[in-house]
């Protein structure tokens, strides 16, 4: 059985009744509730109840954390609106929306060294939301579900500076935020002009996909531009990809609608830009961890902090304790601000939390991962430049910025 509306098995269909019940408390915070929708989630994992739902409500903490319901109004630091390529142009022959990503003059060092991680992949997010969104809007328009998306990777100029491993890490990242936000969301990815080295680059990445996904990678021969015809009206193709379709300035790859990306010029590289005058450094030892506190007095103080480390990324959380007095876990704390690992070896890591409640809260440097390096990382100011700004153990109205130490 498909697992797809209308064709459902009664064991199917008995596991999405259950589903929805399950969902009952989030249920007016997902971005659908029909059962379209439900079904992505459940198709993901095998209709195994426990693993979709476990997916589902993670993918709701990952909307909060990109403020998704805000995210179209969102923009992207200039480089990343500059030099990132791509974009959304046309409809297959059944209505879908159609993402062009233009991999050979992808700049992926110059981008990492000139936009923190976290921009770029809350870029993806907002390119994945303006991509259901268009979905939505087709359905509309068509009068049938529109659920997925048809993927052309031009790979022409693929070659060993997109190999480069920390760029190779970036885009498994995209991948699996892809994957595990939007599943069951591509309807094919045709691969286009891919040169000899594309095998050895598919491999660094597709561990990334799911199964499911790699059985719609299609890499195409010479006769691409027939294959994509079969799929997508001319009308619909960019001259540049063999249709007619031009912009209204007749430019025949559709630059208004597709970056095309480019060399990112140095003076847009940000470490040297943003040298401040660091308090202190630390050395996180291989295999282990590094953890700031700070007393927070009152609700919504705000948090704030700017750090840099040299020579690989770090891991960086902040978490609420639960038992004071005593150093915890991360595992016995309550998260707040999800751990991840940043580039701040390219690009200093600058953020900040608004803390809801009082409380010890812990601002933990992550190297458990690295069974090799010690890392050294320099932290900058806490501080809040609004309301009340936070330091060390103090917390109250501010009356300068910067505050004094």
């Amino acid at each position: 059985m498909s697992g797809r509306v209308g064709d459902l098995s009664p064991r199917q269909a008995e596991t999405l009744a259950q589903f929805r019940e399950n969902l009952q408390d989030v249920l007016p915070s997902l971005p659908s509730q029909d059962d379209y929708f439900l079904l992505k989630w459940l198709r993901a994992r095998c209709f195994d109840l426990p693993k979709s739902e476990a997916m589902l409500r993670k993918h709701l903490e990952v909307r909060k954390h990109m403020d998704a319901d805000n995210i179209i109004a969102w923009e992207a630091p200039e480089v990343i609106r500059k030099y990132m390529s791509g974009g959304m142009c046309g409809y297959d022959r059944e209505g879908s929306p159609i993402w062009y990503d233009i991999i050979g003059p992808l700049d992926a060092k110059g981008l990492l060294f000139s936009a923190s991680k976290q921009d770029l992949l809350k870029n993806k997010f907002r390119d994945c939301e303006v991509l259901r969104r268009e979905c939505e809007q087709q359905s509309k328009k068509l009068g049938k579900k529109i659920e997925m998306v048809l993927m052309v990777y031009d790979c022409e100029g693929l070659g060993l500076k997109h190999l480069w491993k920390p760029a190779v890490d970036t885009y498994g990242e995209l991948l699996s935020m892809f994957e595990e936000n939007y599943p069951e969301s591509l309807k094919r990815l045709f691969i286009v002009k891919a040169p000899k080295i594309f095998p050895v680059a598919y491999n660094l990445v597709k561990h990334f996909l799911s199964e499911d996904t790699r059985k719609k990678v299609v890499v195409l021969g010479s006769n691409w531009k027939e294959v994509l015809q079969k799929y997508i009206d001319p009308e619909q193709i960019p001259v540049e990809y063999g249709g007619t379709l031009t912009d209204p300035d007749g430019d025949p790859k559709c630059s208004s609608k597709i970056n095309y990306g480019g060399d990112v010029p140095q003076h847009y590289y940000v470490r040297d830009q943003l040298a401040q005058q660091y308090e202190h450094t630390v050395v996180v030892n291989r295999g282990s961890s590094h953890q700031v506190e700070y007393e927070i007095l009152f609700p919504g103080c705000v948090l704030r902090w700017q750090f840099r480390s040299e020579g690989a990324d770090v891991g960086f959380g902040v978490y609420l304790k639960t038992k004071i007095g005593e150093r915890q876990r991360a595992g016995e704390m309550t998260e707040v601000y999800p751990n991840q690992r940043y580039n701040s070896h390219m690009v200093p890591e600058d953020g900040s939390l608004t803390c809801s409640t009082p409380g010890i809260y812990v601002l933990r440097f992550d190297n458990t991962y690295s069974y090799l390096h010690a890392k050294k990382v320099t932290p900058t100011r806490w501080a809040n430049p609004s309301a009340r700004w936070c330091r060390y153990r103090w917390c109250g109205p501010a009356t300068a910025w910067p505050p004094p130490t």
